[in-house]
């Protein structure tokens, strides 16, 4: 199960428990639109309650993330697993926004304002 909330430019990603392809579809969904209607985002992912993911969800990351590797500025995931920290260091080769981890919510949304505020 996924929480979305959008602001501006930022949107943030809740996951809590599995994450799964029907999730992520309407992350993709929502990230689509404010693209098409306001030009490139930041992604905030909150990662810390997700229990896992599932493989099919795996693959379509990789081909949202291909499709759309110019439209993202920054990419903020909240997490204290090594597992999606190394994860998130091969995602960045898909995309040309700046991918960094974060354990701290604070922290991570900060370096998102930096971002918005420079736009």
């Amino acid at each position: 199960m996924i929480s979305t909330d959008h602001t501006g430019n930022l949107v943030a990603i809740t996951v809590f428990g599995e994450f799964t392809l029907a999730d992520y579809r309407e992350f993709e969904e929502l990230v689509s639109y404010k693209i098409r209607f306001g030009g490139q985002v930041d992604l905030l992912f909150d990662l810390r309650e997700m229990a896992g993911f599932t493989l099919d969800l795996a693959w379509e990351e990789i081909k949202f993330s291909r499709q759309h590797s110019h439209d993202f500025r920054r990419i903020a995931i909240l997490t204290e697993d090594q597992w999606i920290t190394w994860s998130a260091w091969l995602s960045q080769h898909f995309v040309e926004a700046e991918v960094k981890v974060f354990e701290d919510e604070e922290e991570a949304r900060t370096w998102l304002g930096t971002a918005m505020e420079a736009a």
